[in-house]
């Protein structure tokens, strides 16, 4: 009797089972699928039952470089890299044979879609839409599979050396037309001043006569200046009045 007693006890403590928090456990009797297991210690009975673990973890799965040909004709190099986790491990274990392997090979096909679909400049401006759509796309599929994409982030997208060359010729060259536009929108402006400066001046009795006598009290502040003074056409024309009268 003590015996058995301790054969069954034996056979209790070998089939105690740990389940982490971070785990569940898919638990099958004469090969068919029984229930999950919760974290805690659980019976598994051997020879009848089995177990597998499954992390619920959030996991991030490095997407390797692929080449990819956008709608424009012009083969980049993109990776990436997916965050996911199992949102059902019964069919993480049941409906696919290895989801880790799965949602990678799936990933890389819908990444070489999707750039497919776009041209470089979207490519380059709207990386983030563009990940979010492959993100889309892997999450509905892989649902299935029990599992939920949480995020796609687009790491790099490398171009040939001489489509670099070019984009970089292209941005100088819209570097020097923004330069030239400022520039001649500055001249534009400094005419537009001059010109109202100078109607003004125009149009009002004896405020050239004060200007240019403003610009020769300026000038002669330093005595190193050598100052040629030139006269007002309306100075003469004064003059010449004065002479005529004395006449």
């Amino acid at each position: 009797m003590y015996t058995v007693l301790v054969l069954i006890v034996i056979l209790i403590l070998s089939s105690i089972r740990q389940i982490n928090q971070y785990e569940r456990g898919v638990k099958f009797t004469l090969g068919k699928f029984t229930s999950i297991m919760s974290p805690g210690w659980r019976i598994v009975w051997p020879i009848f039952q089995n177990f597998q673990r499954v992390d619920v973890r959030t996991k991030a799965v490095d997407v390797p470089d692929q080449n990819a040909i956008t709608r424009d004709n012009v083969t980049v190099r993109v990776n990436a890299v997916i965050y996911y986790k199992v949102s059902d491990a019964n069919k993480a274990i049941i409906e696919v044979e290895d989801f880790r392997y799965a949602i990678s090979q799936y990933a890389q096909t819908t990444m070489r879609n999707i750039v497919g679909e776009v041209t470089l400049d979207e490519l380059l401006s709207s990386r983030d839409k563009i990940a979010d759509r492959i993100r889309e796309i892997v999450d509905k599929e892989t649902d299935a599979w029990g599992l939920k994409v949480q995020n796609v982030e687009l790491k790099d997208v490398s171009l040939p050396a001489e489509m670099e060359r070019t984009i970089g010729k292209q941005a100088e060259a819209e570097r020097e037309k923004r330069a030239v536009i400022i520039n001649s929108e500055g001249e534009l402006a400094a005419s537009q001043n001059i010109a109202k400066a100078a109607e003004m001046l125009a149009s009002t009795p004896g405020a050239l006569h004060l200007r240019t006598l403003q610009s020769i009290n300026d000038m002669s502040s330093d005595q190193s200046n050598t100052v040629v003074y030139m006269v007002p056409v309306e100075a003469l024309r004064a003059l010449e009045g004065f002479i005529k009268k004395d006449k």
